[in-house]
């Protein structure tokens, strides 16, 4: 009900011996009441989408998926490592950019082990020579791998995925969709597709990808020892991550003259890469014509011509153990 509904409504049922014109008296009355119960009714109809699995958001959302025993995966620290030319004192400072990390232990001579001190998945994006912030003397500082990857708290499109997925699937005894919500379950990881009695009885393979759809060396481990702590007793179980399978694409395009060779190559591997996320672990098949119709979707191209998928024109089939990977983008102008 909007606001000119409820007013014309009330004026309605006024007397018509009496002056309803916008300015008077019983206009002036009511418009501030109509007012008030459009807000209410816009109230009631956002209380609504807060309430529903399909439609909350943030903390309305946590409310939600609380009642089926789900919580939104918090955000994590990275663990990084640091090398120096000397020794230095755990609790020492260091930053690079904006991130500072905290030693928290020393692996071997000159090798130490830092906590960032910003949650999340920034403590994965730097390396390099670090900044002395405790002003240790004499002695220079690296930081370089990442131990245990930070991430970033679990988005609503994520935990909304989980949600369904658990209240859609029927989970029973360590089955199929317990493995996969187990998975789940573990901070970082964005899917995961498991294959029972994989290597005969008793035994499930479970592959992982993390939350940005990409391959992260170190999640099997962090999955593996946690499903270890919930499965059932008497189960062999493997976790890895699905194998690369590398995709080249090439083609010849004619531009239309609205943007530059650059900028369609880039929106175009915009486009293939989310095709290539969107597929892993639901499709077993990347599209030639698919392929072909997000290049002509992309600002800027005119028409293409001999596009080929690894050097051929025909569908590219993934292995169920498979992810596709976009490598190498060859676009010429004719």
């Amino acid at each position: 009900m909007t606001y000119e509904n409820i007013l014309n409504d009330m004026l309605s049922r006024v007397t018509s011996d009496v002056d309803k014109r916008e300015g008077s008296i019983i206009y002036d009355a009511l418009a501030p009441a109509a007012y008030k119960l459009a807000e209410s009714y816009f109230m009631l109809n956002l209380f609504l989408d807060l309430v529903s699995g399909d439609t909350a958001v943030g903390e309305y959302l946590d409310r939600v998926v609380a009642d089926y025993g789900i919580t939104r995966k918090p955000a994590t620290y990275a663990i990084r490592q640091i090398e120096t030319n000397g020794t230095i004192d755990i609790g020492t400072r260091w930053g690079l950019n904006d991130t500072t990390y905290i030693i928290t232990e020393l692996k071997s001579e000159h090798t130490y082990q830092a906590q960032c001190e910003q949650i999340g998945s920034i403590g994965n994006q730097y390396s390099g020579q670090l900044e002395n912030i405790d002003n240790v003397s004499g002695v220079t500082a690296s930081l370089t791998d990442i131990i245990t990857s930070g991430e970033n708290e679990e988005t609503d499109d994520n935990l909304r995925v989980r949600f369904y997925s658990q209240v859609q699937s029927t989970s029973t005894s360590g089955n199929v969709y317990d493995y996969k919500k187990w998975a789940l379950e573990v901070p970082g990881c964005g899917n995961a597709k498991v294959f029972p009695l994989w290597d005969g009885n008793g035994t499930v393979k479970v592959l992982v990808i993390d939350e940005n759809m990409e391959i992260d060396p170190d999640l099997p481990v962090i999955v593996y020892e946690y499903i270890e702590t919930v499965r059932p007793i008497g189960a062999t179980v493997k976790v890895e991550s699905p194998k690369e399978k590398i995709i080249n694409i090439a083609a010849n395009i004619a531009l239309d003259g609205s943007a530059s060779m650059e900028d369609v190559k880039a929106e175009f591997a915009s486009l293939a890469a989310e095709y290539f996320r969107n597929a892993t672990f639901d499709f077993y098949t990347i599209s030639y014509a698919k392929i072909g119709s997000l290049l002509l979707s992309v600002p800027g191209v005119a028409d293409y011509s001999g596009l080929l998928l690894n050097g051929d024109t025909k569908n590219i089939i993934i292995g169920e153990d498979e992810m596709p990977i976009l490598d190498d983008i060859t676009l010429a102008e004719v």
